[in-house]
């Protein structure tokens, strides 16, 4: 990210005395995976994004918190894997060969191999 753009983020949460308290996750977030890319001096980052010392160090702290403790995500929606219908026999014998998903309507959709999976999933979203 530009830094220059992190900046102005950042500005719409200084106060009068030129402090910052940063309220939005989100922005907690990028200010770390910026950090995180930075290759400089640590004093180059922070005065790029007109943060303080003290400031950069309190903020850096709390993101890497929020990402120990798992970020919250809007989108977030649970899978539940389900056992599939007595009725319906799986196409290999044995445990761990493929995988099977119960779409819309009540269809067994099958997948031998976890790429096949991960390409339908792309095309369908």
């Amino acid at each position: 990210m530009d830094l220059e753009v992190l900046k102005k983020k950042i500005s719409t949460y200084k106060g009068d005395g030129g402090r910052v308290s940063i309220t939005s996750d989100e922005l907690l977030i990028e200010i770390l995976l910026a950090w995180e890319q930075w290759t400089g001096p640590a004093k180059g980052f922070y005065t790029s994004i007109g943060i303080s010392a003290k400031g950069i160090s309190s903020i850096i702290g709390r993101a890497k918190k929020l990402r120990r403790e798992g970020f919250p995500v809007d989108n977030f929606k649970e899978i539940k894997l389900q056992e599939s219908p007595s009725n319906l026999t799986s196409l290999n014998s044995g445990p761990c060969q493929g995988m099977e998903i119960l779409w819309d309507n009540g269809k067994l959709i099958r997948f031998q191999q976890v790429e096949q999976l991960i390409d339908f999933l792309k095309k369908v979203s």
